[in-house]
């Protein structure tokens, strides 16, 4: 018998673009590039200032840190409209804890990040194992920890916190390095200015890795002019914030956690078992059923873990006022929802990205921060931020109908 062998097939290598952007997916970073274009030009350069710059990181990071949570409840096809009120109830249990207790901080810090997890699985056990929606579980939420804090507060403020937890959430890291110059721009603290370097290497390293697996695998990619001038002007604009930032006070302890916490769940949900699994829920729930995802514990997990971080945002804002109110995080969940979809979040869930997530609260940052620089009323700010959530939306229908009719 004479054995056929057939011909190695080798994997069709799609040749690198000339030039392309994916409105989908770059188009909030061409957006915000452009918001923060027109708000420096209108405030005449004082949205770029470094005092500015650090003010707007410290006044927005539990934004920010709700926006990592809320991105992935929004994946998988849920949403969360407590976590403005888990804000409000963790960061009086922690005030409790700290002031009236005398508990040490960070055992009382520990003790409320549990409480956070217990009120996450709380709200993800009815809605992944009675199947209650997640609105409606949320909503009820939202009231009962506003209630909770009130009776925890006894309807009144609650401070001065532990001097660490003022500085976690308002310091800045000291100069391990003397300051060198910069020319006309003055002095900046030496080590933050190689933190910056190392980020950028680390970026491009990524970036080049990144490129040459989809390579390998036959995917499209961008021709190697294209992808330097993208690396080069994202490394750019984040030495420039880096410098800015060295030039004040140095970087915010803040800034430093909410680089922790992207880098963390950009891996998880991105390079895990896990984050496929909550892509897969949001995206197609009969499907990920059939193919043996854990639909049920993924849902409970996501919504621990948003109060997890609801906690530490709690405990954040909190020190930043040097005071727990029975006011704190009202409107909070309204940010971090549309921080995540003008960051590319898909309504019908199974698409978005913590870093966009993370820009989309920037983009609200830069409006709220250059609206009130340029002395405009509040109402106009609340006009123009909904008009953007709007346009962000409607875009992300529109590109999805566009690549139907393209099938």
């Amino acid at each position: 018998m004479t054995t056929v062998v057939e011909p190695a097939v080798e994997p069709t290598v799609t040749p690198p673009t000339r030039f392309s952007v994916n409105l989908r997916q770059s188009g909030i970073y061409i957006a915000f590039a452009a918001i923060v274009v027109f708000f420096t030009i209108l405030t005449n350069g004082a949205l770029l200032e470094p005092q500015n710059l650090s003010n707007m990181v410290i006044q927005n990071s539990y934004v920010l840190i709700l926006a990592i949570g809320m991105i992935l409840v929004i994946i998988a096809g849920h949403i969360d409209l407590s976590v403005g009120s888990v804000v409000a109830v963790t960061g009086a249990l922690s005030a409790v804890l700290m002031v009236k207790a005398d508990i040490p901080w960070p055992l009382a810090i520990l003790i409320t990040l549990i409480a956070g997890g217990l009120i996450g699985a709380w709200q993800g056990f009815w809605i992944a194992h009675f199947g209650i929606p997640a609105f409606i579980v949320t909503l009820a939420g939202m009231l009962i920890f506003r209630a909770l804090t009130m009776i925890t507060l006894s309807n009144q403020g609650i401070g001065p916190f532990a001097e660490d937890v003022r500085t976690l959430s308002n310091g800045f890291i000291p100069g391990f390095l003397n300051n060198v110059g910069l020319g006309p721009l003055g002095g900046a603290d030496l080590f933050t200015l190689l933190v910056g370097v190392a980020t950028v290497i680390g970026i491009v390293l990524v970036q080049w890795r990144a490129r040459r697996g989809r390579i390998r695998y036959g995917q499209a990619v961008d021709s190697m002019p294209v992808f330097w001038a993208k690396l080069a002007g994202s490394s750019l604009v984040l030495m420039f914030v880096i410098v800015q930032l060295a030039r004040f006070k140095n970087l915010p302890w803040v800034l430093v956690l909410l680089a922790v916490l992207v880098l963390t769940y950009t891996l998880v949900s991105q390079r895990t078992v896990f984050g496929r699994h909550i892509y897969a829920v949001g995206g197609n729930l009969q499907a990920a059923n059939l193919s043996g995802v854990k639909v049920k514990s993924v849902t409970f997990w996501i919504f621990v873990n948003m109060g997890v971080l609801s906690a530490i945002a709690g405990i954040i804002f909190a020190g930043r006022l040097n005071l727990a109110g029975p006011t704190a995080g009202n409107a909070f969940e309204l940010d971090a929802i549309a921080a995540a979809f003008i960051g590319g979040a898909a309504v019908q869930g199974g698409v978005g990205k913590v870093v966009g997530a993370i820009t989309g609260g920037l983009i609200m940052a830069v409006i709220s921060n250059g609206m009130s620089l340029n002395s405009e009323p509040t109402e106009r700010v609340m006009l123009v931020k909904g008009i953007v959530l709007l346009a962000a939306v409607a875009f992300d229908v529109w590109a999805k109908r566009r690549a139907g009719r393209s099938r």
